[in-house]
């Protein structure tokens, strides 16, 4: 049976998220998907959903949402203070739903980013095979108030389960952030590849699921290059000095130096980071 959740209130930037959608860049679109695929696993394994089942992916300031009928959640990445009819509730462990329960999130204690899952996963449309929002190619590109998305209600238990789930938090504070030498790492000068190396960089108020930007300024003497491919976690150096990490949702050709490459591990990190957090890169050679 359908059921539908509603948006009493959308929070700060919340949207609809799975894998992505492969096999389009070539067309100039996005990758897209969640920006944390470690928490994305994680909520669906609790719930026993398939892997790239469809999740909420919330940023910061979390919704306030409505349940038309029952079902179950999960809720893992950032602990963003998550309530149910205004008791507290913990990350990373089934969460039973009633028709008319309310789920609302407080105050951001850890991490960026919260992934809520619900049995079955969110049932958006579909669109060059992935159910990820993005703008000019879904209807909706982050919750407003008023929307309503479909889920199916259940509340029957899909099998008898008597395992158990440790959720290893740590990476959602962790400084180190895995990277590999970028296509135009060589030619930078030795000086500042040493200091890409021991250095620590602050996370700019400049940040979003295209690219997040990093405050510290660099002597860049470079050119640019030709027009090239990139794709999540390309780390570019501007002609101004400024490191962009770019993220999920990032364009599919550039022309700054890409002088880094994060690792899958190290961009499901970076989602995690808050403006001013300090980072340093840890090179994976």
């Amino acid at each position: 049976m359908h059921a539908e959740v509603e948006v009493i209130h959308p929070g700060l930037f919340s949207t609809i998220q799975d894998f992505g959608r492969r096999g389009f860049q070539k067309y100039g679109v996005p990758l897209s998907g969640v920006m944390d695929r470690i928490a994305l696993k994680t909520a669906n394994l609790i719930l026993q959903n398939q892997a790239d089942a469809a999740v909420m992916e919330i940023t910061q300031m979390g919704p306030k949402l409505k349940f038309s009928a029952a079902t179950k959640i999960a809720i893992s990445g950032a602990y963003l203070s998550p309530k149910l009819n205004d008791r507290e509730i913990e990350n990373n462990e089934v969460v039973k739903i009633n028709k008319d329960d309310v789920l609302s999130f407080g105050k951001p204690e850890l991490g960026m980013r919260a992934y809520l899952a619900i049995l079955d996963g969110f049932k958006t449309e579909k669109v060059l095979g992935s159910r990820s929002w993005y703008e000019d190619i879904t209807q909706h590109s982050k919750l407003e108030k008023g929307i309503k998305l479909l889920y199916e209600a259940s509340e029957e238990e899909k099998y008898e389960t008597h395992a158990a789930l440790k959720f290893d938090n740590t990476y959602l504070n962790s400084e180190e952030i895995e990277v590999f030498p970028g296509p135009e790492y060589e030619k930078l000068h030795e000086t500042l590849k040493s200091h890409l190396r021991q250095s620590k960089f602050s996370i700019d108020k400049n940040n979003n699921r295209m690219a997040i930007q990093l405050s510290e300024i660099l002597e860049n003497v470079l050119d640019p290059i030709i027009t090239g491919p990139v794709l999540p976690g390309t780390v570019q150096l501007t002609p101004g000095g400024k490191l962009i990490v770019l993220m999920r949702d990032c364009q599919t050709t550039g022309g700054y130096p890409r002088v880094l490459q994060l690792s899958e591990k190290g961009i499901n990190m970076m989602a995690q980071k808050r403006a001013g957090d300090k980072i340093r890169f840890l090179f994976k050679f």
